[in-house]
């Protein structure tokens, strides 16, 4: 291990131990979307020594981003959110190696993006975005873990090759999802959330538990958990004739 006093805090995690740690650092996360929610995943995930992010975003650094997106800083106002989050999470540890991946993805460079990558973070907040990465994951085969957060409000889950998928639960035919610039957010929400979802990563390549197959809402206005069970839908239109 190149920096032992850097990770030392969860190397001591029986559940992680040295040979844990050095399982995160041959590890890829891919991380989509670079806003309130993959800020505060990319910075754990970096910061618990990742080998290397994959982070795909469009949008530049806006002074509304600031209340919750905590991966940039007041200098980054305008500059790609790519290039900032790269340069601050390199600031974070250099030990991680980052590699970009101009959005928006088309197809085919989304499915080489999570084929590239051992664990995938749903960071985005549209359900178009939401469904073409849930396909790219069924079919490379590959983990996904969404998060959707809103007003007081936020959900997670965590989907396995072979169990359901996000369009098991959701379909593919969503309504158009309210925006945080519409309904508002308060930042701590989203942050808890995208926490969450580097846990579950983190998890995931770890091989501790096994988070697959429940929806988890959050009321963070009463700090109340509710989960429910997610089944795999025999007729649906993308995983639906995979084993």
């Amino acid at each position: 291990m190149s920096d032992y006093a850097r990770y030392s805090r969860q190397v001591v995690l029986r559940e992680v131990g040295v040979n844990g740690q050095s399982l995160l650092r041959d590890s890829t996360a891919l991380v989509i979307g670079l806003g309130g929610l993959g800020a505060p995943a990319s910075l754990y995930l970096a910061g618990a020594g990742l080998g290397q992010l994959l982070l795909s975003d469009r949008d530049h650094v806006e002074r509304s981003n600031l209340q919750r997106q905590i991966v940039y800083r007041n200098a980054d106002l305008g500059r790609s959110k790519l290039e900032a989050a790269a340069d601050n999470l390199r600031a974070l540890n250099p030990e991680c190696r980052i590699d970009s991946r101009p959005g928006p993805l088309d197809e085919a460079g989304l499915l080489a993006a999570v084929r590239a990558a051992d664990v995938v973070l749903d960071c985005t907040d549209n359900f178009p975005a939401r469904f073409a990465i849930n396909r790219a994951c069924v079919a490379a085969r590959k983990p996904l873990v969404s998060g959707a957060a809103i007003r007081f409000e936020g959900q997670i889950a965590v989907f396995r090759p072979g169990g359901p998928c996000y369009a098991c639960l959701f379909g593919e035919g969503g309504e158009a999802a309210e925006t945080c610039e519409e309904a508002g957010i308060l930042g701590p929400v989203v942050g808890v959330i995208g926490a969450m979802q580097a846990l579950l990563a983190l998890k995931l390549l770890l091989g501790i538990g096994d988070d697959a197959g429940r929806l988890h809402l959050w009321d963070a206005a009463t700090l109340s958990w509710r989960s429910l069970k997610a089944d795999r839908d025999p007729h649906c239109r993308v995983c639906g004739t995979h084993d």
